[in-house]
């Protein structure tokens, strides 16, 4: 069973304002004048339907694309930061290092993006315990959402954009996702999350943006 009570860990207080964000795919706007504000400990909730640009938002906030129209701005970092490199970015891809094991594959991001608790903790809180030797190519693709899951445990960021994170993944799995975003919101972190898919988030500070439909 994972565990789910981690060592408590304060994570730096971090604040993020959107201002008449609008994006376009080609010739298509896909949404205009969204506005929201996060403080830590909260977490935007991002549903619609398909194609209603639910991953661009994400990739907006990431820095990965430009916004048509509006503002995001960063609250509690240095002025010559990165607030790259403040954030996680779950994409639906798990971009999975088929023959490294489970315990090297976690090396490797927490080298890029720095320490840790060590991968052995993350594993098992992502129900993986016990499989770090394991080739991650062997892995199933619910498996594999959980190895990706891990790599936010491994380098703790305050910052956590979340594309679909249950993809995959059963019930059970389902309740873990949502114990690593609690625990991350009572760390003080922030997070974003694009689903089409229920969050048992109980007692969670949710701010709920849905984008295709007015608003």
């Amino acid at each position: 069973m994972p565990n789910a009570h981690p060592k408590p860990l304060q994570l730096p207080p971090i604040r993020l304002a959107a201002a008449g964000l609008a994006a376009r795919r080609g010739e298509r706007l896909l949404f205009s004048g969204l506005d929201f504000t996060l403080a830590p400990g909260q977490l935007l909730l991002i549903t619609g339907p398909n194609g209603a640009g639910k991953t661009t938002l994400l990739r907006l906030v990431a820095g990965a694309l430009t916004p048509e129209d509006g503002t995001l701005v960063w609250q509690g970092i240095d002025e010559d930061a990165r607030p790259q490199a403040l954030m996680h970015l779950l994409s639906h891809r798990t971009a999975i290092k088929p023959r490294l094991t489970l315990s090297e594959d976690l090396a490797f991001w927490q080298a890029v993006n720095g320490p840790g608790p060590d991968a052995f903790e993350a594993l098992d809180r992502v129900g993986l315990g016990g499989l770090d030797w394991l080739e991650a190519g062997l892995l199933s693709a619910g498996q594999q959402r959980r190895l990706a899951l891990a790599r936010l445990i491994v380098s703790p960021r305050p910052v956590w954009l979340l594309d679909e994170p249950t993809a995959a993944l059963d019930a059970e799995g389902d309740a873990m996702v949502a114990a690593l975003l609690a625990d991350h919101l009572g760390q003080g972190g922030l997070a974003l999350c694009a689903t089409h898919l229920p969050l048992a988030l109980e007692g969670a500070d949710i701010v709920r943006l849905r984008l295709g439909a007015p608003r």
